[in-house]
């Protein structure tokens, strides 16, 4: 369910979404993963849940070719049997305070899992509170970060394939504090 949305100038848009993440229908979802891609509990485990063990296989078979995924990049699959056609599986920091460069490494996760959307020509992505589950980042902080980054990689890339940037989120909770970043961050760059 759209709770609200922005329009950039370049027709690029950017939504908040609550939702189920596993059953939406971007052409990328992406999948705040641990360093070995292994695809256990929370988002994870329902993303292999509902697209198959397929997802799980692909992950497995790329730990085998590339090694782990360091914090802040991303890895490729495909979308098994969910809506979408690829999966990114991105590897967002454990908060420990926020001295460790864990803003760095959460800004790093989602340009890089923007970047791979457009490298790949995909018009459309999910992304859901990358860091703010198991592995506790603050959510407020968390909801800033990837909005910010989302409006830098839109404004620094115009011409990019990708169109919509949404972020879903299945609990009010979040849902709320992400809409209430995007707006601030309107508010904010509307006012200059």
């Amino acid at each position: 369910m759209l709770r609200y949305e922005t329009k950039l100038p370049t027709g690029q848009v950017i939504q908040v979404c609550q939702g189920d993440l596993t059953q939406e229908e971007c052409d990328a979802i992406v999948n705040p993963a641990n360093s070995y891609l292994e695809h256990g509990g929370g988002v994870a485990g329902a993303i292999v849940r509902r697209g198959g063990q397929i997802i799980q296989a692909e992950s497995d078979q790329w730990i085998s070719k590339h090694g782990k995924v360091a914090t802040g990049q991303v890895a490729l699959t495909g979308g098994g049997n969910l809506a979408c056609r690829v999966v990114i599986h991105a590897v967002g920091p454990v908060w420990h305070g926020g001295n460790n460069h864990e803003d760095d490494l959460l800004r790093s996760a989602v340009a890089r899992s923007l970047l791979k959307a457009d490298e790949v020509k995909l018009s459309s992505i999910a992304l859901p509170a990358i860091s703010s589950g198991i592995f506790g980042f603050p959510k407020p902080r968390c909801a800033r970060i990837l909005i910010e980054t989302a409006f830098a990689f839109l404004d620094d890339h115009p011409q990019s394939s990708l169109r919509l940037v949404r972020f879903t989120n299945i609990d009010q909770e979040t849902v709320t504090i992400f809409e209430d970043a995007l707006k601030s961050f309107n508010q904010v760059n509307h006012d200059l």
